[in-house]
């Protein structure tokens, strides 16, 4: 007989490994996504350029080593030529300066910016859609 703890413990873990399932479901829907609309870009002729890191709560921003298009006009978030995507919100850094900044790719969301103030977060399928419109 199992107790009431081990039922627990057991059901706490299926959801977990349910949650890590529909968010790499999730994931690979979204690289999808900006797979698709990197082709678009290139169809169009629109070129990557080089991407750079914003300062938060500034209008400061630090080079990256990164190449690819800015998702929205604060440029707060991008995606590279190679299809991740990034997060350029970074601190304030007097290093950063003067050598530039590393930034690492994010698992890319299905909704942007959610959890945010109302009106701050968007399907991303939607963003991407406004993005080629522009």
């Amino acid at each position: 007989m199992t107790s009431w703890r081990e039922e627990r413990r057991q059901a706490a873990a299926e959801h977990a490994a349910a949650l890590e399932r529909m968010k790499a479901s999730e994931t690979a829907q979204a690289r999808k996504l900006l797979q698709e609309f990197i082709a678009q870009l290139r169809e169009r002729g629109v070129e990557p350029e080089p991407l750079r890191a914003q300062v938060v709560g500034s209008n400061a921003s630090y080079r990256t080593t990164l190449t690819g298009w800015y998702l929205r006009r604060n440029r707060s978030l991008a995606v590279d030529v190679d299809g991740n995507f990034y997060i350029l919100g970074v601190p304030a850094s007097l290093k950063a300066r003067v050598a530039g900044v590393q930034v690492q790719p994010s698992d890319p969301p299905l909704v942007v910016g959610q959890g945010a103030r109302d009106g701050e977060s968007m399907p991303l399928a939607d963003l991407l859609r406004l993005r080629l419109e522009s």
